[in-house]
């Protein structure tokens, strides 16, 4: 699709954007302009039901490109990063599972964009973290809020303050990832998780993911309100009456969703 972004969508319904800006896929604002036209594109194509975001079998991302980062004052850095938040909240709101599928590094802008995912899948042998401190700034692309979210202030704090490096082990005890998988098993698995919600319920899977998000941004009797009024609504989709009378008929995990 782009020079380093690439898109591709197979069955059944499951679209693959590929970082590959060698060697180490640096963010740059190209790279970003690139993955925002991907996250547009799969808004707009129905057919999707999943995304994995895969950075090569070497490495996720292993941070922004820093000469082009600083070669900037700060007025031109304020508009540079609401573009990358832009972009990474693009993808966080779309309506579909998002999959991060991390070998290597995922590091700054690396480690913000798998945040933005809905899931987290890395190698063994993978490294996360958020070192931005250690150049004298934070995290600006979503880090400082999403982080803390997925596993707690506190150790959100020691990780920006120290800047330090996560292995998969830690990065699994803490929430930060999902799952933790050999590193030729990355993309292979994510894509099978992947494939198992584009032939789910799409509108329960998108109800359920708006509610989260969006509850998470509210008080609690707000967020409970949310979460009732999604769950009404699915009493008019075609996937809740297939759902219901599959389990009463054949037991659960039998249905077969159509998405509508």
């Amino acid at each position: 699709m782009g020079e380093f972004v690439n898109l591709d969508v197979a069955d059944p319904g499951v679209a693959t954007i590929r970082l590959d800006r060698p060697k180490l896929n640096p963010l740059n604002r190209q790279v970003a302009t690139e993955l925002g036209e991907a996250v547009d594109r799969i808004a707009a194509d129905d057919n999707v039901g999943a995304v994995v975001v895969w950075g090569g079998e070497r490495v996720f991302a292993a941070g922004a490109d820093i000469k082009e980062m600083g070669e900037r004052d700060a007025v031109t850095m304020f508009r540079y990063i609401g573009f990358f938040q832009d972009v990474f909240t693009r993808l966080e709101n779309l309506p579909v599972v998002t999959i991060a599928a991390i070998n290597g590094y995922a590091l700054g802008g690396g480690c913000e964009l798998a945040l933005s995912c809905d899931l987290r899948i890395c190698a063994d042998d993978s490294q996360l973290g958020q070192p931005e401190i250690l150049l004298g700034v934070i995290p600006g692309a979503g880090g400082t809020q999403r982080l803390p979210r997925l596993v707690g202030a506190g150790r959100a704090k020691e990780l920006i303050y120290s800047g330090r490096f996560v292995g998969a082990e830690e990065a699994l005890s803490i929430g930060l990832v999902n799952e933790v998988v050999p590193a030729a098993g990355v993309y292979p698995t994510a894509i099978k998780r992947a494939e198992r919600f584009a032939r789910g319920p799409r509108v329960a899977l998108m109800a359920a993911k708006q509610a989260i998000q969006r509850g998470m941004e509210v008080d609690l009797d707000s967020a409970l309100l949310i979460e009732r009024q999604a769950f009404a609504a699915l009493f008019a989709t075609e996937d809740q009456t297939i759902g219901m009378e599959s389990f009463v008929q054949e037991g659960p995990g039998k249905a077969r969703f159509v998405g509508r």
